[in-house]
């Protein structure tokens, strides 16, 4: 897949589907729409962080109905691309990719999660995250414009 291709369908993974995935599930849908079908999941299923919903309301993106899904749920088959945030993640798709045409590739994401510190210094955090995979989106699959943040 040629750089700044949208592919039809891309699943980001992650180790819990509590923070980078669904994060980055939302994103793509923020930024591409109806373009593609996107989903996320994790090695195993977690909660979302209450974090990860903060920096997204803050640009108007709701994520509070997410359903958290581990990557045994999901048929890799039925993705172009999957996209990995974590290396948990990415030996977990490489061996579900095995005998499948998907796609995939790692874009290494620190877990904001692991920072400490009070509440400013914890969502700065995430919202560097944030920020961090919308310019690797726009960089991969092209740009739309602007978003607002």
């Amino acid at each position: 897949m040629a750089k700044g291709e949208l592919p039809n369908s891309v699943l980001f993974a992650c180790t819990q589907n509590a923070v980078r995935s669904p994060m980055a599930e939302a994103l793509a849908k923020r930024l591409y729409g109806m373009r593609a079908y996107f989903d996320s999941a994790g090695v195993q299923s977690g909660e979302v962080d209450t974090f990860v919903l903060a920096v997204l309301d803050e640009m108007g993106v709701d994520l509070h109905r997410h359903r958290v899904k581990a990557l045994e749920d999901v048929d890799p088959g039925e993705f172009d691309l999957i996209v990995t945030l974590s290396p948990e993640a990415h030996h977990a798709a490489l061996e579900l990719t095995r005998d499948v045409a998907t796609e995939v590739e790692y874009w290494p994401t620190p877990d904001p999660s692991a920072v400490e510190g009070g509440r400013e210094i914890r969502l700065r955090a995430y919202r560097a995250m944030r920020d961090a995979l919308m310019t690797r989106m726009q960089a991969r699959f092209g740009a739309t414009g602007s978003v607002q943040v």
